[in-house]
């Protein structure tokens, strides 16, 4: 017997799916920020009673859990970390407040980017007062040419500690080439404040949670770790204690934004960011690969945001190789997706400032109080509160018949800060508000496509996240895709999503060095042993973490990547290696003539010039155990007619009506496969609702997927 639970904490609902021998159960509960870990069990006891066991019987026979949460990004977002320190190399003290420039556009949104005269630098994570130069000094390549001043640093790190600090980071020039200097300051650290005293002090060190290049980015991912990994381990340590009286005897493999995962004590709290995307992108992959899809747009519209990913050749292609956390530039790979405020609790406003322009999103009413259809207090009018108003949603069987919608809160908070304000009916208030939201979430879905080369009309677009097929025809609209997929699981998809990732460690070290030297002749390097012993390093850390991890290390595959760039370039591109070693010149030119032939799909031919030279500024390696295959039920394909699955029908107000029709409504869960329903009509399921317009089509595949087609689509 196999069971595995999956969990995936977001802003407004936390989602959990679970394979429990053979049998797919899944379940969503309010995300309770005041205690995460009340959410964590609740979803797994929702799916225990679905499965007819008890929850200490459930988690007695698990063999893995999977977690992703929004934990560190809410407590960055709050400002809820220890008072850090900062020791870097003296005379280079100021680097991290001047950053990118004077202007600072990281973390900006379109709208403050547009205004970028107005915008503000953040709030860094550590004041000037807290941080302190050592008097040292190591080159490029690692040389030394001022030792260490151990005295200077002893009070440095007094000074520090007496301020207040109660961690601290060290990031010297060149650590990465020579880390001998942060590690002696950590002993130093340890030796003015022991372990074994209440007034110890944690040190995070550059050259080990990221040693690479550039100072600034180093920087902000040390510090970021340092802030926030007191308060994940707590968060983690509670659960695994809960766990633990239920008779769990493992770890908690906590899922990570380069797309894998790993056990929580091997992993960093950067490392956690965005991870509940990034399994739904993943999902993504698993369903191209199982329904023969090789170009999609995944999408998955919560209750706080909508998150967009772009697969090609059937999978993630897209990776961010500086990202930016909060308002932070951070090294480290991370895979690429976008995210705007637009979801089911996005809070609809009249910008007086504007002129009384409509505004739908960032801020959000999350799950407490929550749209004011909750009845929780919320006064503010919501995507949600829209939907309701407008008739799609069934305010007897919201959340699986569990809460009950007030309608009339909807509208009043509709009519009060809308309708009113705007001098338009409450139900033209509604439909401008939901007029909007898909209008924003299907525009930036246009964009993020094209920006990337892509045209959108060669793509299928997957639409997840509970409120996710509510909308998923009218914002495919904007971008002329005839095809939209649901699942089964698309409330909960992101979870489902990290059932079908592999456990994955990427580490990375900088080493610059030449494949080619410049010139018309191409003359390879033949330094093989530089590279060779850089990969072999990387290797040893990725079998050693693995390997504590209970894994055979006979399992695990290294795949190499590589940061390149001509002679004479500043940035570098990243391309999969063709060897994983050199041992000859024909493997130094089979690596760069991938790089050549990469380079070229991505920038076109006049853009390259091997004649200037080619260098490699970094190496990547990823060690990866892949993960067990998940089987998804099937169902026999039958008949076209769904009448069998009609629940009766409601009035809904559609975009191209003028008036509420009474429209078909379909229970999910009686729609069987080969089942074809017409348009307008509206499928419920017990923790989302498909809106199927005039024009479009719903039928059911052997999945049970949801394929919503317009009329001119390829069957």
């Amino acid at each position: 017997m196999t069971t595995r639970i999956n969990i995936d904490a977001g802003g407004t609902f936390t989602d959990c799916f679970t394979l429990h021998d053979g049998e797919a159960v899944s379940a969503k509960t309010p995300t309770t920020e005041h205690d995460m870990s009340e959410c964590f069990f609740q979803g797994i006891r929702k799916c225990a009673s679905q499965l007819d066991v008890g929850l200490d019987e459930l988690i007695a026979d698990v063999d893995s859990i999977r977690y992703s949460t929004t934990t560190a990004m809410n407590r960055l977002i709050e400002r809820k970390g220890p008072k850090l320190g900062l020791l870097t190399t003296a005379g280079v003290q100021d680097y991290p407040q001047i950053g990118r420039g004077p202007r600072w556009a990281d973390g900006l949104t379109d709208n403050e980017q547009r205004n970028i005269s107005d915008a503000k630098k953040p709030e860094y994570l550590v004041p000037d007062s807290r941080t302190k130069g050592i008097r040292e000094r190591v080159d490029s390549e690692g040389t030394v040419l001022r030792p260490l001043d151990e005295d200077h640093a002893r009070e440095q790190i007094r000074d520090l500690v007496d301020r207040g600090a109660r961690a601290i980071v060290v990031n010297l020039l060149w650590s990465y080439e020579y880390p001998e200097h942060e590690q002696r300051i950590r002993e130093l650290v340890r030796e003015e404040y022991p372990p074994s005293y209440l007034g110890s002090i944690p040190v995070f060190l550059s050259s080990e949670v990221m040693p690479t290049k550039q100072e600034y980015e180093r920087t902000n991912t040390t510090l970021l770790d340092a802030y926030l990994s007191e308060l994940m381990q707590e968060h983690i340590a509670d659960i695994k204690e809960r766990l633990e009286a239920y008779g769990y005897e493992g770890d908690v493999q906590m899922l990570h934004n380069t797309g894998g995962m790993a056990e929580s004590y091997k992993t960093t709290a950067v490392e956690t960011f965005n991870g509940g995307p990034v399994a739904g992108l993943k999902g993504g992959e698993y369903l191209c690969d199982l329904l023969g899809y090789d170009k999609a747009v995944v999408t998955d519209m919560g209750g706080t945001s909508f998150d967009i990913g772009i697969l090609t050749q059937g999978g993630v292609q897209s990776y961010e190789f500086e990202p930016v956390i909060d308002r932070w530039r951070v090294s480290g790979t991370m895979i690429e997706s976008k995210s705007i405020g637009a979801g089911g609790g996005s809070i609809a406003s009249v910008n007086d400032e504007l002129g009384g322009r409509l505004e739908v999103g960032p801020e959000s009413a999350g799950a407490d109080p929550g749209p004011a259809c909750y009845n929780r207090g919320g006064t503010k009018p919501t995507v949600t509160d829209a939907d309701v108003v407008l008739g799609f949603i069934d305010p007897e069987k919201f959340y699986a018949g569990n809460q009950r919608l007030a309608v009339d809160r909807a509208e009043e908070a509709i009519e009060t800060h809308v309708a009113d304000p705007a001098g338009m009916s409450v139900t033209e208030a509604a439909r401008n508000i939901r007029r909007i939201a898909d209008g924003n979430m299907g525009n930036t879905v246009r964009k993020e496509t094209m920006l990337r080369g892509h045209d959108p009309r060669e793509f299928i677009l997957y639409s997840f996240g509970g409120a996710g097929p509510l909308h998923a025809a009218s914002y495919s609209s904007y971008l002329d895709i005839d095809t939209v997929v649901t699942t089964p699981y698309s409330p909960v998809f992101c979870a489902m999503g990290s059932a079908t990732m592999d456990t994955l460690h990427i580490y990375e070290q900088s080493n610059s060095m030449y494949l080619r030297e410049s010139g018309e002749e191409a003359v390879y390097s033949t330094d093989y042993e530089s590279f060779n012993e850089t990969v072999a390093d990387l290797k040893a850390k990725g079998r050693r973490d693995i390997e504590s991890e209970g894994y055979d290390p006979d399992d695990i595959t290294y795949e190499l990547e590589l940061d390149m760039r001509f002679g004479g370039q500043i940035h570098v591109a990243r391309v999969g290696s063709p060897r994983l070693e050199i041992h000859d010149e024909s493997d130094v030119e089979a690596i760069c003539d991938h790089f050549i032939d990469q380079y070229t799909d991505r920038f076109s031919s006049y853009s390259v010039t091997p004649s200037h030279g080619i260098t490699v500024e970094n190496f990547a390696l990823k060690s990866r155990v892949e993960s067990q295959d998940i089987d998804l039920p099937t169902a026999a394909i039958g008949g076209s007619d769904p009448a069998d699955a009609r629940a009766g029908s409601r009035d809904v107000l559609w975009e191209s009506s003028d008036g509420a029709v009474t429209t078909p409504v379909y229970q999910y869960d009686d729609v069987r496969p080969g089942m074809e329903i017409r348009g307008p009509a509206v499928v419920d399921a017990d923790y989302t609702t498909t809106a199927v317009p005039d024009d479009w089509t719903y039928r059911m595949d052997d999945y049970r997927n949801g394929i919503l087609e317009t009329d001119g689509a390829t069957q």
